[in-house]
């Protein structure tokens, strides 16, 4: 790789990584004035089918509609963007951004102990020391007497780790099962109309439906600029794999962590004590220590924090 193709390289996990952070403080905007999760969820879904149903037509991408294909597509759907996203934008009305962005990057944490139970992967003690790290980090925000416990509710703290377990079980899931021959363009294309069928009666009849006609307010703008976000950090991070190989494309996972508590300073004016830049170092070197040496496509996979989806 020539030095102008590591510069391209760096430049593209760099932007990635703080389009995916941008995305936490926009979901934050959304639900600001109570848009709830069901119409949120289903009109990001609605933004990936359209941005991905342009990029395939521009790529030429089929959508492979076999038995095995569209368990995937199932598969992905729920464990990948229904189940998580639904708990993401719940904790979002109560917990601030920077604090969402630190959950996330529970993800590779979370996929160590996965990987064992699926006999994935082996025990090693470093990695083992990363998951207590990480959990630490969660204890010194909800612990009472910590410094945020008055002000940070431990319940939406663990609403929010849950989006960060789902994606860990998705990230394994596929290494263990596949992906029945689909490209990941494919599988995110698949999963999203999915999705969108799915939550659609679910928005509609719990009376969570967001009429998106214009004129647009605040939330609704973060909501379809989070949509289109997410896509694009997708591919970009789809290609960084292909380009530069799943352990550079893995650090996505540090940056998307950074860039997220900085965007919700900077565009949400989210101040923070000690003790979350405590729990963020803590977070940081609980992911480095849990990342296997020698990594695979599922650990690159699981470094993304989000909210790839």
């Amino acid at each position: 790789m020539t030095k102008s193709e590591r510069l391209l390289c760096l430049a593209v996990l760099v932007g990635v990584g703080a389009a995916w952070g941008m995305t936490l403080p926009l979901t934050k905007i959304a639900v600001s004035t109570g848009h709830k999760h069901f119409g949120l969820l289903f009109w990001q879904l609605a933004i990936g089918v359209t941005v991905m149903s342009i990029i395939a037509v521009l790529r030429g991408t089929k959508l492979p509609l076999g038995r095995a294909q569209l368990r995937v597509y199932v598969m992905i759907a729920f464990i990948g963007s229904v189940l998580p996203n639904t708990a993401s934008y719940q904790a979002a009305v109560h917990l601030p951004a920077g604090v969402l962005s630190i959950l996330l990057s529970m993800v590779p944490i979370w996929a160590f102990p996965i990987a064992l139970a699926l006999s994935l992967d082996r025990f090693e003690w470093r990695r083992f020391v990363g998951l207590a790290v990480g959990l630490g980090a969660v204890l010194m925000i909800v612990l009472p007497g910590a410094e945020m416990s008055g002000t940070i509710p431990a319940f939406w703290v663990f609403i929010g780790l849950i989006a960060g377990l789902f994606y860990a079980c998705e990230g394994n899931a596929v290494a263990r099962w596949g992906t029945a021959g689909l490209d990941p363009i494919q599988v995110l294309w698949g999963a999203s109309i999915i999705g969108c069928v799915c939550v659609l009666p679910l928005a509609i009849g719990t009376g969570q439906w967001i009429d998106l006609r214009p004129p647009f307010g605040a939330p609704e703008l973060a909501q379809m600029a989070s949509g289109v976000l997410h896509v694009t950090a997708y591919v970009g991070y789809v290609w960084l794999v292909g380009r530069a190989g799943p352990v550079f494309a893995a650090q996505i996972g540090y940056l998307v962590t950074l860039f997220g508590i900085i965007w919700a300073k900077l565009v949400l004016a989210e101040a923070y004590p000690v003790a979350i830049w405590g729990a963020l170092a803590l977070m940081m070197l609980g992911m480095y220590l849990v990342q296997p040496r020698k990594q695979a496509g599922l650990d690159a996979r699981a470094a993304i924090s989000d909210t790839e989806r």
